[in-house]
């Protein structure tokens, strides 16, 4: 296993959509296995492929850090395939989030707190599941990376005025990290 490069803001694998990923896919499970070690190494509780520069649909999990505020967590860990949101419902709420591409930035950003997903594990097996809460949450944030959708695009455009600055920093490396990146504007 190793630990990849996380892509930075500005990078433009950041906005593609993702394409499927097949079980003929070359090292697919050396990919995954490569995720969950540059995800617990940057300390995150999701990542999607591209933030490490492959624009497939996929995405890691483990949200067992939140099992004191939320039980059902303990454990909750998991590989996502081609995902789809099939539903989501309820009254929107505010939460305070970071981004492994986004380094030393939170945010408030508002959710539907219900959804409805299919999608693949590791093993191809196919799922449709409900999920309600922080669990909702992740999987939203990290789905949105294999939408081509990031945190900054759920905020307010006066929001991302005012942080214009600091997503410049971000693109040009010029940003306190403890994990690798690759920062698209980085000056040699």
């Amino acid at each position: 296993m190793s630990v990849l490069p996380i892509r930075a803001y500005g990078d433009p694998v950041l906005k593609k959509k993702a394409e499927a990923v097949t079980p003929e896919h070359p090292d697919l499970k050396e990919l995954i296995d490569d995720m969950w070690e540059t995800m617990y190494k940057a300390s995150g509780l999701g990542l999607a492929a591209p933030q490490v520069g492959k624009s497939l649909r996929i995405f890691v999990i483990d949200a067992s850090p939140f099992g004191e505020e939320e039980p059902r967590l303990a454990g909750f860990k998991k590989v996502f395939l081609n995902a789809q949101i099939l539903e989501e419902k309820g009254k929107t709420w505010s939460f305070n989030e970071g981004c492994l591409s986004f380094p030393g930035m939170r945010e408030d950003i508002s959710r539907p707190p219900q959804i409805r997903i299919r999608y693949q594990d590791e093993n191809f097996n196919e799922y449709e599941e409900e999920y309600s809460g922080l669990a909702a949450r992740i999987i939203q944030h990290e789905y949105d990376h294999i939408e081509g959708t990031l945190m900054v695009d759920r905020m307010m455009p006066l929001k991302r005025t005012l942080l214009r600055r600091k997503l410049s920093n971000i693109s040009k490396g010029l940003v306190d990290v403890d994990y690798k990146m690759k920062f698209p504007l980085k000056k040699k």
